[in-house]
């Protein structure tokens, strides 16, 4: 055995020492290292932790919201929390685990470099261990349907409620959302002392136990009525951990598959209505063997609809002959409760405890796979491999065909050659000519540019882990916050590209490019929030969060943009390669392939095609209340529409430019902006085979989203292909002799 090294601690410390020490940490690390051919997956799992450690704690997540802990280890050989530092360094996801041994080993040697360290975790993400008679606080979420797409507050039902609600969201994208977590009865303050009885303790089995009795009038009967016609679900939280509720998988396999939340209750063949009033929790736990601490891995229940049976009902002390504290209820096993006017309805429900071998870094795995495993890997593969096939015969093509173009121009000799000239260099003296609105396309590259920082960004965090499942909101807050800092580059964008214009009156560009896009989405925004609070969801946006967004649009996002501008327009203006002639040139009349409507919308098929697979699992996840994970995929998915927008765009503007047609400038944005009709045509084509909304209001709402999604997709597509044109365009001319 290798004895780990001291460091050398006194008053005069040299560096010699220092360096001799480090080597000998390092040493006795690699030491602990089995050797074989298994080292290589210590050093790749290595350099992934090293990467994350690099990106992650420079970042800034939310003042207040980290949970600080410190690992002191009186020597290095200390026993180490392996879960947790797989869920913190591994993305937790069931694609991109990092598991086993080797992680153990490696973590036992990263650690030992140090005597002690400080890290801290995203908030809800944190695991905590639990022991046996612990109190466990469960906590109640939204009313979710499919059919509605409108959440509701638990308590906008006559549910049992404490005596004292209190909302526990965490942060803006929860609340964006339309989540409303909150306590719920079992969790209950009894007095104003905070002396609190949890009806739930770690590890400890309960026997079937009244809640509550609600007594039921006409308008509560229709409430319940109608939110199980629309199939609403009843989400809860344990341990940051969603409801989950067991379900026949479609093809009949034992497999076990999920679905979100329990349903309200259901309609009998009878056409009454039925509650689902008692619930069956199954909480799962992985015990750690060294200590008496647990952890929750999994958290289940089982709805049943009981019509309990009490004689005389007592508040402070329920009995009911039907819920005994020695028995538990099984499904179909008693009589229904219905849904009627004057119904006295008894709420239970029971607990089971039950070990587990899953690791809390992977309890997730169940809500990821809730789908019935329809995500199908090979169908997503073969799409990007014929993009990838088609762009490399774009891209080959054009490289031969412009070089010998570039030779045939160059090889030109005589002034008779040089007028007999035709094809793209014909037009070199109007290619760089201002565009007709030069303002407004220099505002929609400039708000293209910060979607794609804000797009791109997003990603990577994505990718890297940070705004999993596990972490909810977080996707939605950071892409709003990304939103607003990365206006500095809209602003340098549009200002760079108005000067290069001529342009005199960047303020006015400026101040267009900070209210324009944001303006636009605001309006729609503002309008289907309207409709949602006619409705009475939890989903409408609270005064408060509204104030909030307009906050950093105008305190925030618009002072950057402008900063961005001021630096963009005092830097000097891009010199065009040609010079441009004072009478713009007569465009010949043009073949009906080459009009400007029929080569635009070709030209967004393409980039379509490239996402269309990856969209329909996005819709899924968005529409359809499932978790979507899989951001390595996207990732990729995102290059590829990126290398097929430019190419797409490339192509088209040769063949314009050949057909001597100068006017590339709104045409090369348009051309890969247009595939933001098709996304559009494809979400009504998703609305109506894949989606059972009923409601005028729902469907309203969905398009309504569906549009702001496509503009956005608009401008980031369009900006894209604007970039890649204007590069190919003054790469091309730049080439060529011009006298």
């Amino acid at each position: 055995m290798v004895n780990s090294p001291n460091l050398p601690i006194g008053p005069h410390i040299s560096y010699s020492s220092v360096f001799v020490w480090v080597n000998r940490r390092l040493r006795f690390a690699w030491s602990q290292i089995p050797s074989g051919p298994a080292r290589l997956n210590y050093i790749s799992c290595f350099a992934l932790v090293s990467i994350r450690t690099f990106f992650f704690f420079p970042v800034p997540y939310r003042v207040g919201g980290f949970l600080f802990s410190s690992i002191k280890s009186s020597s290095p050989g200390a026993p180490l929390d392996l879960d947790l530092f797989c869920s913190f360094f591994a993305p937790s996801l069931a694609m991109e685990k990092v598991r086993g041994e080797f992680l153990a080993s490696l973590l036992l040697a990263f650690l030992l470099l140090l005597p002690s360290c400080r890290a801290f975790y995203l908030p809800g993400v944190t695991p905590r261990d639990f022991h046996k008679g612990a109190d466990l606080q469960v906590k109640v979420n939204k009313l979710s349907s499919t059919k509605t797409q409108l959440p509701y507050d638990y308590y906008f039902l006559d549910y049992c409620k404490p005596s004292n609600i209190i909302n526990s969201a965490e942060n803006l994208g929860e609340v964006l959302r339309g989540d409303r977590i909150e306590n719920s009865v079992y969790t209950v303050s009894i007095s104003f002392l905070s002396v609190w009885v949890n009806k739930f303790k770690m590890r400890v089995d309960e026997g079937c136990k009244v809640v509550c009795r609600v007594n039921f009038n006409s308008e509560i009967a229709k409430n319940f009525k109608e939110k199980i016609d629309d199939d609403y679900s009843v989400n809860m939280i344990l341990d940051n951990l969603p409801l989950a509720v067991p379900r026949q998988r479609r093809d009949g396999s034992q497999i076990h598959s999920y679905e979100n939340g329990f349903r309200v209750g259901y309609k009998g063949r009878d056409n009454k209505y039925y509650l689902s009033n008692h619930l069956s929790f199954r909480v799962m736990y992985h015990k750690d063997a060294e200590s008496d601490g647990a952890r929750i891995v999994g958290f289940e229940a089982t709805p049943s609809s009981v019509k309990h049976d009490y004689t005389d009902w007592d508040d402070k002390n329920p009995k009911v002959s039907s819920c005994t504290s020695d028995s538990k209820i099984s499904p179909g096993s008693n009589v229904p409760q219905e849904v009627a006017e004057d119904a006295h309805v008894v709420f239970s429900y029971d607990v089971t405890f039950q070990s587990s071998d899953i690791k809390w870094a992977s309890r997730w795995d169940t809500y990821l796979l809730m789908n019935d495993d329809q995500i199908h890997w090979f169908s997503i593969i073969n799409s990007l491999m014929i993009v990838l096939f088609l762009s490399g015969m774009v891209a080959m093509i054009m490289l031969r065909t412009l070089y010998r173009d570039i030779a045939n121009y160059n090889q030109l000799e005589s002034q008779d050659e040089a007028q007999e000239e035709t094809g793209w260099k014909l037009v070199h003296g109007d290619v760089f000519r201002p565009p007709l609105n030069s303002g407004l396309l220099c505002v929609y590259v400039g708000t293209g540019v910060q979607f794609f920082g804000m797009t791109l960004v997003t990603m990577i965090f994505a990718l890297l882990g940070f705004l999993s499942p596990s972490n909810r909101g977080g996707l939605m807050t950071a892409m709003v916050l990304l939103w607003v800092f990365m206006g500095i580059f809209a602003g340098y964008a549009s200002a760079r590209l108005y000067k290069m214009f001529k342009g005199s009156e960047w303020k006015r560009i400026t101040l267009k490019t900070a209210s324009m896009f944001p303006g636009i989405v605001f309006a729609i925004f503002f309008v289907l929030n309207g409709l949602i609070w006619g409705e009475k969801s939890s989903g409408a946006v609270p005064f408060g969060t509204m104030f909030a967004l307009v906050f950093l649009w105008f305190g925030i996002s618009v002072p950057l943009v402008f900063v961005g501008s001021y630096i963009g327009y005092k830097r000097p203006a891009l010199e065009d390669p040609v010079k441009t002639n004072k009478i713009p040139r007569q465009i010949p009349e043009q073949a009906w392939y080459m009009h400007p409507a029929f080569s635009i919308l070709i030209g967004g098929i393409l980039p379509f095609g490239a996402v269309f697979i990856e969209l329909f699992f996005i819709l899924t996840s968005i529409w359809l209340n499932q978790f979507y994970y899989i951001f390595g995929f996207l990732f990729l998915v995102f290059l590829i529409l990126i290398i097929t927008c430019a190419e797409i765009t490339i192509v088209l503007c040769y063949f314009q430019l050949c057909s001597e047609d100068y006017h590339w400038w709104w045409r090369a944005y348009l051309t890969a902006g247009s595939s933001a009709v098709y996304l559009f045509a494809y979400s009504a084509f998703y609305f109506v085979t894949k989606l059972e909304i009923t409601k005028f209001v729902s469907g309203i709402l969905y398009f309504g989203y569906m549009l702001i999604a496509s503009y956005a997709f608009f401008v980031l597509t369009g900006t894209m292909g604007f970039y890649a044109c204007f590069w190919f365009v003054r790469k091309i001319y730049s080439s060529v002799k011009i006298d």
